[in-house]
């Protein structure tokens, strides 16, 4: 029998991946588990991984959510990573 949840979490992550339903199965396959903690019908999946600390799988972002200059991911596009470097 599992033990109910003693403390909050210290750290809480929410992973934004480019395909959601795939990530979710890969999380799944490395021993992390979904949740139910009563957050009722979202777009995000709630997950623990095998220790209990809880974690969201959100959703791809919309292009029309996107900030200027960034890619699906959120990451900035168009410029060197070492741009502004000597």
């Amino acid at each position: 029998m599992s033990e109910g949840k003693i403390v909050k979490n210290r750290l809480h992550l929410d992973l934004r991946p480019a395909d959601q339903a795939a990530e979710v199965a890969r999380l799944e396959a490395l021993g992390a588990r979904q949740v139910s903690i009563g957050q009722g019908d979202v777009s995000w999946v709630v997950m623990a991984d095998p220790d209990g600390n809880e974690f969201d799988v959100l959703q791809r972002l919309d292009p029309g959510e996107l900030p200027p200059g960034h890619d699906a991911l959120g990451r900035r596009v168009g410029q060197s990573a070492h741009a502004g470097t000597t």
